[in-house]
């Protein structure tokens, strides 16, 4: 059974929102979103820039950002194979929402990052 990847939404409030969160809802796809700012780049590079994602799950999440029109692959035809991704025009809009979350993050990461305290 294939599953759905996108529910239906029933437009009461909040469903702009459930509808921007099921495209970024994957754990590394708004970092990956973050990264794909700085311009094209290519699998490995992403792998360096986010080295806790596994390569399975790398892999995952473009395909996902790839099918919602968030991110567009370009394979060349040549050996080794080179392929490269960038944002979409619908990625590069979501620019002003990873800034933002970058910034409350910045402001949050304390919170986040400490670690417990000795007992």
């Amino acid at each position: 059974m294939v599953k759905r990847r996108h529910s239906s939404f029933d437009c009461a409030p909040g469903c702009a929102v459930e509808a921007a969160i099921s495209l970024i809802d994957g754990k590394w796809k708004c970092v990956i979103l973050f990264h794909l700012l700085d311009g094209t780049a290519r699998f490995n590079e992403l792998r360096r820039r986010i080295p806790a994602a596994t390569q399975r799950t790398l892999t995952n999440q473009l395909r996902e950002l790839e099918l919602d029109g968030l991110v567009e692959r370009t394979v060349y035809a040549q050996v080794p194979p080179k392929v490269e991704y960038n944002l979409s025009e619908l990625g590069r809009s979501m620019t002003p929402v990873l800034m933002t979350l970058k910034q409350w993050g910045d402001a949050n990461i304390g919170r986040f990052a400490a670690t417990p305290a000795a007992a």
